[in-house]
């Protein structure tokens, strides 16, 4: 069914506006002195997709309160039925949902993972037989902090990480509901969240990042024979079909990228062609709360994506394909679970445990960083937004010293120098230190 001209009119006008335009309008209902709200119930009002996509459209709380209330103007904070609404938990998380969408630019999935935390602190309140956010008091916060840890009869306990990060969910609600005034305080303020164990990120060597993105181009591991069991001659390469020749230079291309700009697997999946400057060796990344950054491209991730685009990708366009660098076999744009596989697949070829698309981010980080990056240029190139969460990478650098340190200092080799002293030692590959007779220290 498709959408008429005059949906379309009614989709741009605000609810109390359009109403009166609809018996003008081309679609085939008659016209009403006054539409009620049966007038928006009908096939034709809800015909296409577009129709829910407006700001106006049944998109907030208040349009869903109640199936016979008459329209309402716009401000969603008027009626006293929304005044009886504003205290319930369900009515705020959907207000802060949309003040993180809407105001804070969060992205679609971090949304989701609000929406997801916070659905499971309103039903713990609901099986509490708190009606409202003004009954909850902070040993009830610190209550559903507990049952977190300890499982429930359809939950498992949490882990320490999982559990800070609901309660973050948790405090941002009750610190935006006394903002909105919703309540007379900030209940959950004195709840803090657990403190998880300080894991250090897990990086891959130069050469398992190299065997990975050999294995994405379609070379065997090192060492493994050919296919067919026999040496191919040389200069001879094995044909190769061309859908699975495309998917070599999707696979390259994507994981070249990944390991070169240190992108998260949304940022990769989620760019347009626009994005890419091959010419400036640049690309821009749409990053976390709306944030985006110009990241440089090497020159081997320049040469993977520009076969790709030459290449492959147009055999992969569709007319629904639209802008979108990386596509499916079907045209569509890659989803991340997709673009994972793909990372999998070439992980287990290159016989490498233990990568994940984060896992070549940490790579990035840490290898700018053992090669003398300053950490606020890693920073930037992350995009992360406090230099805090970038010095973690630090820690596995300085692990990084100390391990070379232990195995060329003379000073840190321990009893194998033996005692101060003793006669004519070389240390390593410089002798002019240590000379015939007593040992003398750097002054």
């Amino acid at each position: 069914m498709g959408v008429t001209d005059g949906d379309r009119v009614f989709r741009l006008r605000p609810p109390a506006a359009s109403a009166s335009g609809v018996g003008g309008s081309s679609d085939h209902r008659p016209s009403a002195p006054r539409p009620g709200p049966d007038d928006l119930a009908g096939p034709d009002d809800l015909a296409g997709p577009d129709d829910l996509a407006g700001p106006d459209d049944l998109a907030g709380p208040d349009d869903l309160a109640g199936p016979d209330d008459p329209p309402r103007p716009a401000d969603h904070r008027a009626g006293s039925q929304l005044s009886q609404l504003r205290g319930t938990p369900a009515g705020v998380i959907e207000r802060y949902l949309h003040h993180l969408e809407g105001e804070r630019g969060l992205a679609r999935n971090s949304v989701l993972a609000y929406r997801r935390d916070l659905r499971r602190y309103c039903d713990h309140l609901s099986a509490c037989g708190l009606p409202s956010l003004d009954a909850v008091g902070e040993a009830e916060v610190a209550g559903f902090a507990a049952v977190l840890r300890t499982g429930d009869d359809t939950h498992p306990p949490l882990a320490a990480a999982s559990v800070a990060r609901m309660l973050v969910a948790v405090r941002s609600l009750h610190r935006f509901a006394a903002d909105e005034g919703d309540v007379p305080e900030d209940v959950s303020r004195p709840v803090r969240p657990p403190t998880p164990p300080r894991r250090l990120p897990k990086a891959l060597s130069i050469d398992q990042v190299v065997a990975v993105l050999a294995a994405a181009a379609g070379a065997p591991p090192p060492g493994s024979p050919p296919p067919s069991g026999r040496p191919q001659p040389s200069g001879r390469p094995q044909p190769v079909e061309p859908a699975e020749a495309v998917r070599r230079l999707r696979a390259t291309a994507l994981l070249e990228l990944l390991y070169g700009t240190g992108a998260r697997i949304s940022e990769a999946v989620g760019l347009d062609v626009d994005d890419l400057d091959l010419e400036a060796a640049s690309v821009r990344l749409h990053g976390k709360g709306g944030r985006d950054r110009i990241v440089p491209l090497g020159r081997y991730a320049i040469a993977a994506v520009a076969d790709y685009l030459r290449v492959g990708r147009p055999t992969l366009v569709a007319p629904r394909s639209g802008p979108a660098v990386f596509l499916s076999r079907r045209g569509n744009r890659l989803s991340r679970q997709s673009a994972w596989s793909v990372l999998r697949t070439a992980a287990l070829a290159a016989g490498v445990e233990g990568v994940s698309p984060h896992v070549l981010r940490h790579s990035f980080a840490t290898h700018l960083l053992d090669g003398g990056a300053d950490v606020r240029v890693v920073q930037e190139l992350l995009g992360h937004a406090s230099v805090s969460t970038t010095q973690i990478y630090t820690l596995v650098t300085v692990d990084r010293l100390r391990e070379v340190y232990a195995a060329s200092h003379p000073r840190a080799l321990g009893a194998a120098l033996g005692s101060i002293g003793h006669h004519s030692r070389t240390w390593g590959p410089r002798t002019d230190r240590c000379v015939t007779g007593p040992c003398m220290t750097d002054p």
